[in-house]
């Protein structure tokens, strides 16, 4: 007997995707005229499956909300980014790089703090509230902010980034003990981490939701965003956005102008320095490259 089923992708390996209907996951091929219209699926697409006994057919990817190249992912509620001020350290302009892509793209980014029984990483932390971003402080030793971050990914398509061995797999298998990811440690000649996520599958949470663990900063990229310019660019700092209007000159860029109500800002320490940094740095790059084009 065949029965039509709405489904999400979890992962897929060599043509065969395993789709989470309901409570049921299918093993299911994807027919021609899927892959003609639409390409590659990739985690997170919604689907909708013809069943027949224990296998499943893909008839049709549904409309992406969203999507992001590297990783290979679609329809995210959230973005959870890793980062910490105990080694391997995160330089704040690849995190505020990415929060420009998430909001960019509608997703929604968390800021956790790792590691924080070796550093309650203060700066970041006073940084990322300040901007209005989530931020939970968390250890996969302690339990610290485990809770806090289970509930915030409840219900969510949630994907998880950041440098190399800053514990985004450790996390991810306190969060939910069934997950049993492979951790990978830090080289201590080269100072960074080694890569132990090879691949983006997501993985179902006991507490309702997806999660997926992806590779770290490094291979991190977004679908093309020529939209970007140095006119929106402002809009996705959100302590920069709701300052919108209020500078000398109605086209103030925020980084050398007099009667700048940004940088007055900075200067009171109610916008982090590093974010306004990170801020140049990209003005400067969608100036005059079009950046991520």
């Amino acid at each position: 007997m065949e029965e039509r089923l709405e489904g999400v992708v979890l992962k897929g390996v060599g043509g065969n995707y395993d789709v989470a209907c309901g409570d049921e996951i299918l093993r299911c091929r994807a027919g021609g005229k899927v892959r003609r219209e639409t390409g590659l699926l990739v985690c997170g697409d919604r689907v909708t499956v013809k069943r027949s006994g224990g296998e499943g057919y893909i008839l049709e990817r549904h409309p992406r909300r969203n999507g992001l190249i590297r990783p290979a992912i679609a329809n995210i509620d959230q973005l959870v980014i890793l980062a910490s001020e105990a080694p391997p350290v995160t330089d704040p302009y690849l995190i505020d790089k990415v929060t420009v892509i998430a909001l960019y793209q509608g997703i929604d980014p968390i800021i956790v703090l790792n590691k924080s029984d070796l550093a309650p990483s203060e700066s970041l932390f006073r940084a990322y509230t300040q901007a209005g971003f989530p931020v939970v402080r968390a250890s996969a030793v302690t339990g610290e902010g485990i809770d806090e971050l289970r509930g915030l990914l409840s219900g969510k398509v949630s994907a998880f980034t950041g440098n190399s061995a800053i514990g985004k797999s450790s996390l991810l298998n306190r969060l939910d003990g069934r997950f049993a990811l492979q951790v990978g440690g830090m080289s201590e000649k080269i100072g960074r981490g080694r890569h132990t996520t090879r691949h983006v599958e997501l993985l179902r949470l006991e507490n309702g939701g997806f999660v997926a663990d992806t590779p770290g900063f490094s291979t991190f990229d977004a679908v093309r965003m020529e939209r970007l310019t140095a006119d929106t660019l402002q809009h996705y700092f959100p302590e920069i956005d709701r300052l919108f209007g209020q500078c000398r000159f109605s086209d103030c860029r925020h980084s050398k102008e007099p009667g700048c109500a940004v940088r007055e800002a900075v200067e009171r320490g109610e916008i982090a320095k590093s974010r306004h940094e990170s801020y140049c740095t990209l003005l400067e790059e969608v100036s005059n490259q079009k950046l991520w084009e």
